[in-house]
């Protein structure tokens, strides 16, 4: 058995997994988000540590199986700073922070000479509020003394390893953006260089080499319940793992990953930087050094429904039957989901762009709002493989995709059949598939994926969204025209 674990930004998951993908015990475990005034959002990293603490021990505890290996995935992206020991110098601070929002303005002025072109055309990759250039330029400026002190500047899963493990290291996925040469596994100094943030680059860890293993420190091997030769492998990080988990393994084959981030990505061997296009998203280094995941993380996940389930006194085991009572269109009601303080990171970079709804009338009712931004999302999804390439075969996971209207939704918006892991547990489970291959054990993703199902889209549906889509690409570019 394998444990697989999966950090979220507010939920930390573990299971443990036979080798023919069955979760045989699971425990989850919730984590504190601290939102403060000016868009900072963090986190504790001694918090964190205690959900993984917590959760790797309960598996353990509830399980008759040996233990193989502990794999971790988690939540990307953020600023993770830390000393020699491990030990925090600053809370952790989250991807969806907005504190380096004026940074990433400034930096968006000048064209094909501004700061987000050039480091786009360097490393593919677009700058937003809550990645490592904006953050660390941002302290650079206003809080010097922390980078200071600190020995690393890592993310969620690395942190998580240095603790349990003593080493300080991170793997190639996370490190991938921004700063990262995804075909050589090399930071690209130049663009680190056009930040302004060159004397801050011994901060970066260099990246592991694929299917690296580690091994727990005595201290850690007891606090989790495991034995002290007990395999640990990080990562890839929660948006490959789902993908992963997924059976998304094949160049052509893509992903939407509807959690607190609206992830649509796609597996290509093809990594053709256009210089000249718009600075946004990502390519991720994956376990196979020739193939590459281009990826649209959107900022308008499930953190959005949330919102708007508590505006109306809704939960999420609500959604499904809200769904029903509002029909497609929602009765006149279109949506924006930018609810972020941050803005929005793909495919376009926008700090400033703000949530909206319109359409309402004395009529309209809650089901309505619940539609509406179910829609808005699944038009943000089809935004973003509009940029990507829509592929034939497409999976989706995450809690946001579950309820079957949900997936409709996405698959009408879409015109494709999606395929649904049905558990909750897949970004863990894509970690533990990536650990079975470090241990030379790679697992049947046949037998992987016998669970899962296929959702349609219905054609006379899909018409209907096709003339939405082209209405939510006017109120979008109106949007960002006013701004």
């Amino acid at each position: 058995m394998i444990i697989g674990v999966d950090i979220g930004t507010t939920v930390t998951k573990a299971a443990g997994f036979s080798h023919d993908g069955r979760p045989l015990v699971s425990a989850s475990r919730r984590s504190i988000v601290h939102r403060l005034s000016g868009g900072r959002v963090e986190q504790n990293l001694d918090d964190v540590i205690a959900t993984v603490t917590d959760v790797v021990g309960e598996v353990a505890t509830k399980s008759t199986e040996p233990v193989e290996a502990l794999a971790i995935t988690g939540q990307g992206d953020g600023l993770w700073l830390r000393d020699h020991h491990g030990n925090a110098t600053h809370r952790p601070i989250s991807w969806m922070d907005a504190r380096a929002s004026a940074i990433v303005a400034d930096w968006r002025r000048g064209g094909p000479d501004s700061v987000v072109q050039q480091v786009y055309a360097q490393t593919g990759s677009g700058i937003f509020p809550g990645c490592h250039a904006s953050l660390l330029a941002h302290l650079n400026e206003y809080d010097p003394s922390v980078l200071e002190k600190s020995a690393v500047a890592g993310y969620c899963v690395d942190a998580v390893l240095h603790r349990l493990t003593g080493d300080i290291t991170v793997e190639a996925s996370d490190a991938s953006l921004p700063f990262l040469d995804v075909t050589r596994r090399q930071y690209v100094d130049e663009a680190i260089n056009t930040c302004g943030i060159g004397q801050w680059r011994h901060l970066l860890a260099d990246p592991e080499p694929p299917h690296s293993l580690h091994t727990l420190t005595d201290d850690a091997a007891t606090a989790l319940g495991l034995s002290t030769d007990t395999a640990v492998s990080a990562g890839p990080y929660d948006l490959q793992a789902c993908g992963i988990g997924s059976g998304t393994q094949l160049p052509g084959q893509g992903t939407i990953v509807l959690g607190t981030t609206l992830s649509c990505q796609v597996i290509t061997t093809d990594r053709t930087i256009d210089p000249t296009s718009e600075p946004a998203g990502m390519w991720l280094c994956t376990p196979d050094p020739d193939r590459y995941l281009r990826v649209m993380p959107s900022m308008v996940g499930t953190a959005s429904i949330d919102w708007v389930l508590n505006l109306i006194g809704a939960g999420h085991e609500d959604v499904a039957a809200l769904m029903r009572m509002s029909p497609p269109g929602a009765r006149g009601v279109r949506a924006q989901s930018f609810f972020s303080e941050s803005g929005e990171r793909a495919p376009f970079v926008d700090p400033d762009i703000r949530g909206q709804f319109s359409g309402m009338t004395l009529s309209t009712e809650p089901a309505d709002l619940v539609r509406a931004l179910y829609e808005s999302i699944a038009f943000a999804a089809r935004n973003c493989f509009d940029t990507l390439g829509l592929p034939d075969d497409l999976a989706a996971c995450g809690g946001g995709i579950r309820p079957r209207e949900v997936a409709q939704t996405m698959a009408n918006v879409l015109g494709r059949p999606i395929r649904i892991a049905p558990e909750d547990l897949v970004g863990a489970r894509g970690a533990a598939a990536n650990a079975w291959r470090s241990l030379g054990a790679p697992v049947s993703m046949h037998d992987w994926l016998s669970d899962h199902f296929t959702v349609d889209p219905d054609p006379q549906t899909q018409s209907h969204y096709n003339e939405a889509y082209e209405k939510y690409l006017s109120d979008l570019s109106g949007t960002r025209n006013r701004a």
